[in-house]
């Protein structure tokens, strides 16, 4: 306990990481307030009725916007617009040569990826909020449903995404930790506590307290297994070449390549829930029976088939993203410009092709077990548990809240350690993501 206080004492008494922090808690505070601002024009009372019959794909969507989707808020779209855009963006970047150009441009070109972000972040709003507001805000609670109110309501929806947006970009310059990733692991975090409550409520009212303690023991291992995968590495031992100057040597020392079990984060997991929203997205713009019949077997994620396609694309896009993020060539020459080569292995295209088939085989069950973790709420709730806490077994939101936590406490740490202060942890570092959480910089 002395430790942790002192560890706290130290954090504090670092001037630029408290003001980050303080930051941190500032823009979130604002986000946090913002979620609870209903839309002009929509009777609250009503909305409230109606907020606990949320299923499915709508349900998700509520816990990521931290319960302002169901509220009908100006942030009830939250930051989902702008990770659609941002994967759109880096599905581009390998398909348009004159994207790919700006990715390599550094700084300037990342600004400019940036801005086009933003814009399709706009147009993407666009689509979605007219969708929101005629399928999930209840007819009977809209006091003046007219052309004007539309309009109204759909231009503060877009302000509300980009205003979310900035908040997000604000944290990643002057707070700590990733902004958008922040964002949606506090409205995750936001609705722990209610579904908890309501558990543990129906438990005990069935005299279960029994279930809940094996409920929060699965929950326990099921955490473990999560930080296991998102901390897990295979270890590639490196050798240096020796060099003596004068009575000095240099070099000649063994290090590591960390290549990730899952170098792809939880990215996967939200492109692939990207692609799951479209058609509760697209039905709202046709009364056709066969597109709805389509849609509801796609909403309802205890469901085959929706289980089915959103394991097959995690797996895909595990695949996908971890060939976009690491490039065995650049180690390659990297090891080779600074003296360095695996044992046994010739440096160049041999340590090439060496390092792409560890990480192609070290992604399989990465991938596959990632893809087991995003499906477990499913399981969860056919065992009986409640669909709000029936989300924190697994799935994104678990995944989501332990990445950012421990891309988070690695950043801390890093600032503790630069200034000679002892580390978060008693022995051996944090071992963090080295990008961040959702693999976008704000």
């Amino acid at each position: 306990m002395k430790r942790f206080l002192d560890t706290i004492q130290n954090i504090w008494k670092i001037e630029d990481l408290r003001v980050r922090i303080l930051n941190t808690l500032g823009f979130l505070l604002i986000y946090r307030l913002g979620s609870f601002v209903v839309l002009p024009g929509i009777d609250p009372s009503i909305l409230g009725q109606s907020a606990g019959n949320a299923q499915g794909i709508a349900a998700l969507l509520n816990i990521f916007a931290g319960g302002a989707f169901s509220r009908a808020s100006i942030f009830a779209l939250g930051i989902m617009p702008y990770i659609s855009a941002s994967i759109v963006m880096q599905l581009l970047g390998i398909a348009v040569p004159a994207i790919q150009k700006m990715q390599r441009e550094g700084e300037s070109g990342r600004k400019r990826i940036n801005q086009y972000t933003r814009f399709l972040t706009i147009a993407i709003t666009l689509v979605q909020a007219p969708s929101y507001l005629y399928s999930q805000v209840p007819s009977e609670a809209i006091v003046s449903d007219s052309s004007l109110w539309m309009a109204t309501a759909m231009l503060l929806l877009v302000t509300g995404t980009i205003f979310v947006m900035w908040i997000g970009e604000k944290i990643t310059d002057k707070g700590i930790g990733n902004g958008i990733s922040m964002i949606i692991m506090i409205g995750i975090i936001a609705q722990l506590p209610s579904a908890f409550a309501f558990e543990w409520s129906a438990r005990m009212g069935a005299g279960g307290l029994v279930m809940l303690l094996v409920e929060m023991v699965f929950l326990l291992l099921i955490t473990i297994a999560t930080v296991a995968l998102v901390q897990g590495t295979r270890r590639i031992p490196v050798n240096f070449a020796k060099k003596v100057v004068g009575n000095k040597q240099y070099g000649g020392v063994r290090q590591f390549i960390p290549l990730k079990v899952n170098a792809a984060g939880v990215m996967p997991i939200i492109f692939a829930q990207a692609l799951m929203f479209l058609p509760m997205t697209l039905v709202g713009f046709t009364s056709s029976d066969a597109a709805t019949g389509f849609a509801s077997a796609f909403a309802d994620i205890t469901g085959f088939w929706y289980n089915f396609v959103f394991f097959i694309l995690i797996i895909a896009f595990t695949y996908f993203y971890t060939a976009i993020t690491v490039n065995p060539n650049q180690m390659a020459d990297d090891l080779k410009k600074n003296g360095g080569f695996i044992p046994g292995i010739k440096p160049g295209k041999k340590t090439a092709d060496f390092l792409d088939n560890i990480l192609s085989r070290i992604t399989l069950p990465g991938s596959v077990f990632l893809g087991l973790v995003a499906i477990l709420p499913a399981f969860a709730m056919m065992a009986g548990v409640s669909t709000g806490f029936a989300y924190f077994f697994g799935g994104t939101s678990l995944l989501i809240m332990v990445g950012v936590i421990l891309d988070t406490l690695q950043q801390i740490e890093s600032h503790l350690l630069m200034r000679h202060y002892d580390g978060l942890m008693k022995s051996g570092k944090i071992k963090g993501r080295s990008s961040s959480a959702f693999g976008m910089a704000g």
